[in-house]
């Protein structure tokens, strides 16, 4: 491996707990020794790495003042949060959760016991070699959340989890590591949210997120990312759902110069059940990139999944979806949708919708579209008195409109809808129809 990331590694390793240093030295085997993937690699033919830099650092405290949080994302989305800046836990900005059955720590703080559940969970949802950024964060991890619903736990609010970047004199990387284990017929809802303040420098996030679901339990899992500029994430999550498991997702990327996310999902109990849906809109020169692997690996499973971009500018977009039945997955039904508006003619999406079958009795459809705002519907809102800037903002807004409504979580809706109308609004006038 080239000098990416050396001296983050060398100061990780000085910084985690005792019982993580193996866990860091075998992502750091897997890491060591390889070349950053190239456009020669087909996961990553769409996407450069070339805005990498070799010159990160981790930050030593990474504190801010309260009131240096951007009032709407201070008021949080009605549950208790954890919160961290630049990857180191803010304690003044948290809330300790206080429900019955719910169990939260830091790995810095976890027992011997909750130690040993860490051991055992972690990197065991996916292949290190098949995900090279995986362990990356592996050997960088010196800090991470762990999450656990006991059974037939029921959780009513939300939990946030809030990683913060914050302005730096110098390039910043950071690593979010979640790990969620529910239980049996528990219940609950997490949310991850990333963002930057204003005047934050260039940074590198590493994002892992593993959530196991066991029988018959039910997760709502959003995650929200509001990174902006010269901020670069490179993630993943990653989730394991036993029998009659479901698990509903939700995933929003705003632009920035580079975001990757990995979404793999394994059904490995008959009767599970995943949605994903998901929205994208880079603009200016950002590149986003989603690639979303779906395993059946047994019979009587279902998944639905649906992904908007709306690509603006000289913005650049890839989205790829497998999903992969397995022989002895019989009567699975599974359903991909990727749609795609562009609203420049230098804007670009490369997507790629995929089917790879092995079992006879399922039922499948894929599909995707690019398309550019159907001028018929702007002539329309134009001969009744819209301006075309306004018809073309409230036909964009329409077009992922369906999704949000589709959030269950009522304050997460309330945050997003005027965050999307000023993104598809640069004059808040244009926007006066969509609030």
């Amino acid at each position: 491996m080239t000098g990416f990331m050396h001296q983050p590694l060398l100061e990780a390793s000085r910084r985690a707990p005792h019982w993580l240093q193996s866990l860091q030295a075998r992502g750091l085997s897997h890491w060591e020794g390889k070349a950053l993937p190239t456009r020669r690699s087909e996961p990553w033919k769409y996407t450069s790495l070339q805005a990498l830099r070799d010159d990160y650092s981790l930050v030593a405290t990474g504190a801010v003042a309260p009131a240096a949080l951007p009032e709407a994302v201070a008021a949080g989305f009605g549950g208790p949060r954890l919160v961290f800046i630049d990857g180191v836990y803010q304690a003044s900005l948290s809330t300790t959760p206080d429900f019955e059955g719910l169990s939260i720590c830091r790995f810095e703080d976890a027992s011997s016991e909750q130690a040993a559940r860490i051991g055992e969970h972690l990197n065991s949802s996916f292949d290190p070699e098949e995900h090279l950024f995986a362990a990356l964060n592996t050997a960088l991890l010196s800090d991470g959340v762990l999450v656990e619903l006991a059974d037939n736990a029921q959780l009513d609010e939300p939990l946030e989890i809030l990683w913060l970047t914050q302005a730096a004199e110098a390039p910043t990387a950071m690593t979010q590591r979640l790990l969620v284990l529910a239980g049996q017929g528990s219940r609950g809802s997490v949310v991850e949210h990333f963002a930057d303040l204003r005047g934050a420098q260039a940074s590198f996030c590493s994002g892992v997120t593993e959530l196991f679901l066991a029988a018959n339990a039910d997760l709502t899992y959003y995650r929200v990312h509001e990174e902006e500029g010269d901020a670069i994430h490179i993630g993943g999550v990653h989730a394991r759902l036993e029998r009659d498991a479901r698990l509903n997702s939700f995933y929003l990327a705003l632009g920035s110069v580079l975001k990757r996310l990995d979404l793999v999902v394994e059904h490995a109990g008959p009767g599970a059940h995943a949605d994903l849906n998901g929205v994208y809109l880079p603009r200016g020169d950002e590149h986003t990139d989603f690639h979303t692997t779906i395993e059946h690996s047994v019979p009587h499973c279902t998944t639905d999944e649906v992904f908007r971009g709306i690509v603006a500018d000289r913005a650049t977009a890839v989205f790829n979806g497998r999903i992969h039945i397995h022989p002895d997955a019989q009567k699975t039904r599974a359903e991909l949708s990727n749609r795609n508006l562009l609203t420049s003619a230098e804007a670009e999406v490369n997507t790629k919708p995929e089917l790879e079958i092995y079992a006879d009795d399922v039922q499948c459809a894929h599909g995707a579209t690019v398309a550019q705002l159907d001028e018929l519907a702007l002539h329309y809102l134009r001969t009744r008195g819209v301006s075309r800037a306004e018809a073309e903002v409230m036909l964009s807004f329409g077009f992922v409109n369906e999704l949000i409504d589709g959030i269950e979580l009522e304050s997460l809706r309330s945050y997003l809808r005027p965050l999307l109308a000023a993104r598809f609004a640069r004059d808040e006038k244009l926007a006066r129809h969509l609030l």
